[in-house]
């Protein structure tokens, strides 16, 4: 489901990412490191700029779910991280916004659990799924868990910012506003990454590993002031010609998700293509409960869409840098 990859980032396997992580540190760099107190690394023929000896031992690039979720534990290993992030205002997206219970076991492992407080995130208990003019409801199986792990559904933004918040709090962590331009990559080997700070300045940043964050096409609209037929449960309805999604982002808020087939044209916003098809195609099958909502949504005019990428398990060999 759509709204689980977005959040699938923090599922990242930490024993993968660590025996990644020794092999890419055995394995043989140009650049020379001297363990001290303001020395500088040597860099050799292949004509990488020189840094200080603080360089870090890891580079994150975007500090969303995945890279603010990886900085944490592994600032508190005492490892030092260098998380390079374009914008650190609150994000406004329009994914990543349903937790499942493993991400929230996930979140408890990471001890990143109290980045769900505070942020009026809501309980969610399982699915209500709709088909044909047909429904049910699917809970979670959660019997065998502790009484407070269940799904929670919330702001993207708050989520984020909290976990950045975390994140940066630990003195081995560097949290940077800047614009990544390119990986630096010396005989096949990525070193680092070239970047543009907040203030336009162009600078290098080389660590013997770098992890690239790439973000997951939804439209996206919130509906005000109204209520899921199921409460502290998601809503799945298998619609024509591909799922439309409904969850509670807050008290007062529902989040609708709806996809866009792949190779299908993206309607146009601007020109009123979408307003069209979100009226004709999708709001004849949403659940009675919620037209009245949606169609008030759609002329409410804030519709959004973003991209999602598809990101299979395949492997990307490239030494020094573990790319998802």
């Amino acid at each position: 489901m759509e709204s689980q990859c977005a959040m699938g980032g923090i599922m990242v396997s930490l024993l993968a990412f660590l025996l990644f992580y020794r092999s890419a540190v055995k394995r043989k760099n140009s650049i020379s490191r001297k363990d001290a107190r303001g020395e500088t690394l040597k860099s050799s023929e292949n004509g990488v700029k020189e840094e200080k000896a603080t360089n870090p031992d890891i580079i994150i690039v975007g500090a969303c779910v995945a890279g603010s979720a990886l900085a944490y534990p592994l600032g508190k290993d005492g490892r030092r991280v260098h998380v390079i992030e374009r914008d650190l205002t609150e994000p406004d997206r329009i994914v990543g916004k349903l937790l499942q219970p493993g991400g929230h076991l996930k979140l408890i492992e990471l001890g990143l659990e109290d980045c769900v407080e505070d942020i009026d995130a809501q309980q969610v208990f399982g699915y209500a799924l709709y088909n044909g003019g047909r429904s049910t409801k699917l809970s979670y199986h959660l019997e065998s868990l502790d009484s407070d792990v269940f799904g929670r559904s919330f702001h993207n933004g708050r989520f984020i910012q909290r976990m950045r918040e975390k994140a940066a709090s630990l003195p081995y962590v560097r949290l940077e506003e800047g614009t990544v331009t390119s990986l630096l990559e010396v005989k096949g080997t990525i070193q680092g990454v070239q970047y543009k700070t907040k203030a336009g300045e162009e600078l290098t940043a080389c660590a013997p590993l770098t992890i690239v964050d790439i973000p997951s096409c939804f439209v996206a609209l919130i509906l005000e002031n109204c209520e899921l037929p199921f409460p502290n449960h998601g809503h799945v309805i298998l619609a024509d010609p591909s799922p439309i999604l409904f969850y509670r982002i807050s008290s007062s808020e529902i989040r609708c998700l709806v996809d866009i087939p792949a190779g299908q044209k993206l309607p146009s916003i601007s020109n009123g293509e979408m307003v069209n098809y979100l009226k004709s195609m999708v709001a004849p099958q949403i659940p009675p409960e919620l037209f009245d909502a949606f169609i008030a949504a759609i002329d409410k005019g804030n519709i959004r869409t973003m991209p999602n990428r598809s990101m299979p398990a395949s492997p990307h060999p490239t030494p020094g840098a573990l790319l998802g």
